[in-house]
């Protein structure tokens, strides 16, 4: 029996008929929608009644490209769009035109140098060594987007180490930053999804200032942890002044509404070391 071949499939690959069906010959049956494979008919899949396949197919897609990468942790960042970096934030103050354009601008500037906390903090973290399997651990994950959010993905190419960009559809024409790894570049339709995705492979979380956006996902991760849908991970929130001037935690405990021991969810820091030394405390106890 030494002699004996098993074929490893007897279908063909969906490539392969989806090939022969671009080459197949023209009738009035065969131009019809009706006649088109099902996952090349574009109208089908787009129909509102796929809406749950499209979820599936957006929560696969980026699964497997992370695993096919080897990448078995990240290290998420969430920030503002709107902070520039350093070198570029005194452009900001020289547009002010009104008082209270120039006092928004002075904001943007005070709190620039967050671009550099986040560039040098993905650049720490990135270093992170692969274990025993070959995975990748701690690897930079943002928003592709720009600001806080390219500073994120700066820092990772600063070491030579790649870096993740999950991004989303907007109206208004935007792309993913420079600094993000071509390869692990993603596209999300779903907000629902995408952080469905930031959160699925994160083992620490570090949240620089930023608006809507990123309230919207801190929140919720800390929502997860302190009703224990997920375990505890490092949240590591940049900037007290600023978090302290936009929420009211203390207030929340007074109120009421969340316990003193919620307070623990995460960790003021400053510094990029400061902020990596909470991590590794935080995995070596």
């Amino acid at each position: 029996m030494s002699d004996t071949h098993v074929p490893s499939r007897v279908f063909p690959r969906a490539a392969q008929d989806a090939e022969t069906a671009k080459t197949g010959i023209s009738t009035p049956q065969t131009e019809t929608p009706s006649y088109k494979l099902a996952f090349q008919d574009m109208d089908f899949l787009l129909r509102e009644d796929l809406r749950p396949i499209r979820f599936q197919l957006e929560l696969l897609k980026p699964q497997l490209i992370l695993e096919e990468a080897g990448i078995a942790s990240t290290f998420v960042f969430y920030g503002s769009a709107r902070i520039p970096e350093p070198s570029k934030a005194r452009a900001l103050l020289d547009k002010a035109e009104t008082p209270e354009a120039k006092a928004v601008a002075e904001r943007l500037v005070a709190k620039s140098h967050y671009y550099d906390v986040a560039r040098e903090l993905a650049a720490m973290v990135s270093k992170f060594p692969v274990d025993e399997a070959g995975k990748r651990h701690f690897v930079v994950c943002s928003g592709g987007g720009p600001s806080i959010m390219e500073a994120a993905n700066r820092g990772a190419a600063d070491t030579g180490h790649e870096s993740i960009g999950l991004n989303i559809v907007l109206p208004h024409e935007q792309a993913p930053n420079p600094y993000v790894t071509p390869a692990l570049s993603m596209q999300f339709h779903y907000f629902a999804l995408r952080k469905m995705h930031f959160l699925l492979h994160a083992r620490a979380l570090a949240a620089f200032p930023g608006g809507f956006g990123t309230f919207d996902e801190l929140f919720e991760l800390l929502t997860l942890i302190q009703t224990g849908k997920i375990k505890p991970i490092p949240v590591l929130l940049y900037g007290k002044e600023f978090w302290n001037r936009v929420v009211n935690f203390d207030a929340l405990v007074e109120e009421g509404v969340i316990s003193a021991a919620d307070l623990g969810l995460f960790r003021f820091v400053e510094t990029a070391q400061e902020g990596w030394d909470v991590v590794r405390d935080f995995y070596r106890e």
